[in-house]
C-alpha cells in the first residue's frame, strides 16, 4: 500500500491550516472548562481572563496552568465537564505519592484516542494486518489498552500480552510471530535477557518494530535494543492527564523526535522555575492543552517533561518535541550538581563488559549527600571478575567528567538488580532513612 494513502485528512493539512483548527479548537475547550469545571472557573476568575480573552494562540499564555496536585484536589471526578452518564471509562495513575489523577472519557474520546494511536502505529511503520504485541500493563494505567484500541484502529492484530510472566511472553513472540511490539523500554531489556537465557537468538524474531514509552529513555537505549534485536526502535509519548499514549510520535524513517498530534493537543514549553513561555528550539518543560477531549479538557497541564519544540519534518505541518530524557521530578540535586538518571543510562551504556542494568542509591554520609551506582556486568564479562574494577572505574570517571560528581561505583553478578515489569524505577532515596 502507498505509505502516502494511509495519512489522516489532518496529517495532509499545511501549518496554516492547522494553526486555525487550532485556534477554533482552543476557543471551544476554554468555554467547556470554564462553564462546566468549577476549578477551572476560580482559577480563570482569578487570573482575570475569560474563554473571550482568547483570540489568538498567543493568547493561551494569560490562562492559569494546571498541575497534578490541582487533579488531585478534584479526586476523584470533580475535573470532569460531562455528567457522569456520558463517561465511559476511567483510568487513574497509580498514586504511589498521594491520591492518584483520575482521568475519564466520553465515547468521543475513546474514539479519538484510538485515532491518534493508530496514527502512532502507522507513523512507526505498522500496516493493516501487522500483528502487535502490547506488552504494557492493561488496568487503571493507560499504556495496555490505549495501545491495544489503537492497534484495532490500525487495521492490527492485537497480542494483549500485559506485562509480567516473561518467559511465557517470549514464547508468544516466537509462536505468534509479531511484527511489532509495544512495551516500555526497560521491560524489553528484561524480555532480551529471557530470550538470550533461554538460548534464543531475539535477532531472529518476526519482530521489525518497537514502539516504547511511558518512561524516558536515551540514545544509547535505542542503540543497544536495535543492535540485540534488528528492530527499528522508535518513541511514542503520552501521558494519562492529556489522554494517554498516542500524543505525539517519533516517525520510523527519520527517527529525530517526536511530531505531536497538534490537531489534538497544543503544546507549549515554559521555563520550569519562571514559568515564561521559551521560544522554539529552548528547552524547558513540557506544558499540553487538550483540544477536542470532552469528558477531562486540561488547559495548561504541566507534564514536568523536559525537552525542546522543534519544526517539523517528516509531518511537516506538526512541530517535533525532542526525545525526553528528563523530568523536573527526576532531577537528583547532590552537592550542589543537577543531576538526571538519563545521564548515568548513557555513560553505563557505553561502558563495555556491562550490562544496561543499573540502580541508583542516595545515602547521606555525616552531613554530605552521597551517590552509589550499581551496575550489572553482562555475561560476556561475568566468566572474568577481574574485569569488573575496570569497568567501576570506567563508569565512575565518566559520571566524574560528564557529570562533575565523584561516586561509589559497584558492578555486581548478571540478574541480580530487580528488574522492571512496567516503569522503571531507577534511584532510591535512602537519605531520610540515614
Amino acid at each position: 500500500m502507498d505509505d502516502e494513502l494511509l495519512l489522516d485528512p489532518a496529517e495532509r493539512l499545511d501549518r496554516d491550516e492547522l494553526l486555525a483548527l487550532q485556534l477554533d479548537r482552543l476557543k471551544s475547550t476554554l468555554r467547556l472548562a470554564y462553564d462546566h469545571v468549577e476549578l477551572y472557573r476560580r482559577k480563570f476568575d482569578a487570573a482575570g481572563v475569560t474563554p473571550a480573552d482568547c483570540r489568538s494562540l498567543a493568547d493561551l499564555a494569560r490562562f492559569p496552568f494546571t498541575t497534578k496536585e490541582d487533579l488531585r484536589e478534584a479526586y476523584p471526578f470533580g475535573m470532569f465537564a460531562v455528567p457522569m452518564s456520558e463517561v465511559r471509562r476511567l483510568h487513574a495513575s497509580s498514586g504511589t505519592t498521594g491520591l492518584p489523577t483520575v482521568v475519564g472519557y466520553t465515547e468521543d474520546d475513546l474514539s479519538m484516542w484510538a485515532d491518534v494511536v493508530a496514527r502512532s502505529i502507522r507513523a512507526a511503520g505498522g500496516r493493516p494486518g501487522h500483528k502487535v504485541h502490547v506488552a504494557y500493563g492493561y488496568g487503571l494505567f493507560t499504556g495496555g489498552l490505549g495501545a491495544h484500541y489503537g492497534a484495532e484502529r490500525a487495521g492490527c492484530t492485537v497480542i494483549p500480552a500485559s506485562g509480567g510472566m516473561t518467559a511465557r511472553q517470549v514464547r508468544l513472540i516466537q509462536d505468534f510471530r509479531p511484527e511489532i511490539i509495544m512495551v516500555t523500554p526497560s521491560y524489553m531489556l528484561t524480555l532480551l535477557d529471557e530470550f538470550e537465557r533461554q538460548g534464543v537468538d531475539p535477532r531472529g524474531t518476526s519482530l521489525r518494530v518497537g514502539i516504547f514509552g511511558a518512561e524516558p529513555w536515551t540514545e544509547g537505549m535505542r542503540s543497544e535494543i536495535e543492535q540485540r534485536f534488528g528492530i527499528d526502535a522508535v518513541d511514542i509519548y503520552g501521558l494519562s492527564e492529556v489522554i494517554g499514549p498516542g500524543v505525539a510520535q517519533e516517525c520510523v524513517e527519520t527517527k529525530d523526535g517526536l511530531h505531536i498530534w497538534e490537531d489534538h493537543f497544543y503544546p507549549e514549553v515554559v521555563d520550569p522555575f519562571t514559568d515564561e513561555v521559551l521560544a522554539e528550539g529552548d528547552s524547558g518543560e513540557l506544558v499540553f492543552t487538550s483540544l477536542t477531549k470532552q469528558a477531562m479538557p486540561v488547559v495548561r497541564y504541566r507534564t514536568r517533561d523536559l525537552t525542546r519544540l522543534l519544526p517539523g519534518t517528516a509531518r511537516p505541518a506538526f512541530r517535533r518535541m525532542e526525545k525526553v530524557t528528563g523530568r523536573c521530578d527526576d532531577m537528583i540535586i547532590l552537592r550542589g550538581v543537577n543531576v538526571f538518571p538519563s545521564q548515568i543510562e548513557e555513560i553505563v551504556l557505553r561502558t563495555p563488559g556491562v550490562a544496561p542494568h543499573f540502580r541508583i542509591e542516595l545515602t547521606r554520609r555525616g552531613r554530605l549527600d552521597h551517590m552509589a551506582v550499581f551496575a550489572e556486568a553482562d555475561r560476556s564479562a561475568a566468566a572474568g571478575p577481574d574485569h569488573r574494577p575496570a569497568a567501576a572505574a570506567a563508569i565512575a570517571q565518566g559520571i566524574k567528567d560528564g557529570v562533575g560528581l565523584t561516586v561509589d561505583v559497584t558492578v555486581v553478578d548478571p540478574e541480580t538488580l530487580e528488574r522492571s515489569v512496567g516503569k522503571i524505577q531507577r534511584v532510591r532515596d535512602l537519605r531520610a532513612k540515614n
